[in-house]
This record gives structure tokens, C-alpha cells and sequence, in this order.
């Protein structure tokens, strides 16, 4: 799937009209859906213990914080893509503290076209991300039928008397006779001597 492709969820946290105004109009619905707004970190938090976002914009400061804390947790725990736009008096600072955690900082005020590289490179960033999930998930996933396979392994040896390369042939082969996987009938396997 390509960058242009991707229908991305935003989270816009912005205690100002003016820019969810803007914000909004740079958002079209083919590419960003949905956009959802908080005036506050409390209100952001709730939100995103609702959901997750692949974007999550902080025009600090909020009513109740900076938003430097929300940002470095968000991009911590989750696979969102984090920019936080700071005042430029203390975006030096702010940058320091928070870039080592994968934040994007932009000093404020900034143009409509910064604002659009700034998109682009959120978008390659989150195309980043989802890629080295989706690895993780594949090896999660394998790892999850190695020890699958292990485990019905151990019982076809304690429970059919089989050596560990009989076993391994067994699963093998019976598994390529019926045409499921390995996985499929180590499962089986597991459930008929459970």
C-alpha cells in the first residue's frame, strides 16, 4: 500500500479554534479519517483510552499543560506519530527533551507549507512503523507454533512412545497429508492428550 493510499486517524489536541480551523482543512476525509479534537491532555487521554491514532498533533501550550509529558507517553506506548508544535522562544529546549523519544517538534508560527512537509513526514514515519509491526506480529506468530509444535512433539513422545525425530516426521507429514498446517494439528494433537 502505497503512502497515498493510507487512510490515517488523527487526534488534533488544540485549545485554539483558529488552528483546528486550519488544522482541519489541511485533514481531507480520503486521507485522514477520523479527525478528532481535544482541548486538553485530560480530554486527549480519555480519547486514547478509547482508541489509538496513527497521528496525534499537540499545539502547546493547553489549558492544563504543555503536553510535553502526553507526547513523549504517546509515542512511547504506541505506534501514533507524535508532532508537537511549540512556541519558537522555547523549541530548542522542548527538542532536546522530547526527539530522543521519536517526537516531531515544529516551532510556532509556522507556514501552511511546513505544516504540509510536516504531514509527509509523519506519513513515512507511521508507513515505518505499521511495516515493523506487521514484522513483529510474523514473528510472534511463528514463535507461537514452535511452541505449539513443541508441545504436541513432548506428548506424542510421553504418550505414543515416539523418538523426537518420529515425532517431528509424524507431524510433519500427516500435516502435509490433510493439507493443514502445522500448527492446525499440533493443536490437535495437543487438545486429543489434554
Amino acid at each position: 500500500m502505497g503512502l497515498k493510499e493510507q487512510v490515517l486517524s488523527v487526534l488534533v489536541i488544540s485549545s485554539t479554534e483558529n488552528f483546528n480551523n486550519a488544522i482541519s482543512a489541511m485533514l481531507p476525509d480520503a486521507e485522514y479519517k477520523p479527525v478528532e479534537y481535544a482541548a486538553s491532555i485530560s480530554a486527549a487521554q480519555r480519547k486514547l483510552a478509547q482508541r489509538s491514532y496513527d497521528f496525534i498533533i499537540i499545539n502547546s501550550p493547553l489549558k492544563d499543560d504543555l503536553g510535553l509529558h502526553f507526547a513523549i507517553d504517546s509515542s512511547a506506548s504506541g505506534s501514533a506519530v507524535v508532532l508537537l508544535l511549540i512556541q519558537n522562544e522555547i523549541f530548542g529546549e522542548v527538542y532536546e527533551r522530547v526527539s530522543r523519544h521519536g517526537v516531531f517538534t515544529l516551532p510556532k508560527p509556522l507556514s501552511h507549507q511546513t505544516m504540509k512537509l510536516a504531514f509527509s513526514w509523519m506519513k513515512t514515519a507511521s508507513a515505518r512503523i505499521k511495516r515493523y509491526e506487521k514484522k513483529t506480529t510474523s514473528i510472534e506468530d511463528k514463535m507461537q507454533e514452535i511452541r505449539l509444535v513443541n508441545k504436541a512433539k513432548r506428548l506424542l513422545i510421553s504418550k505414543e512412545n515416539m523418538s523426537e525425530p518420529e515425532a517431528h516426521r509424524y507431524l510433519e507429514s500427516e500435516a502435509m497429508n490433510r493439507c493443514i498446517s502445522k500448527k492446525e494439528l499440533a493443536e490437535e494433537t495437543i487438545n486429543k492428550y489434554s
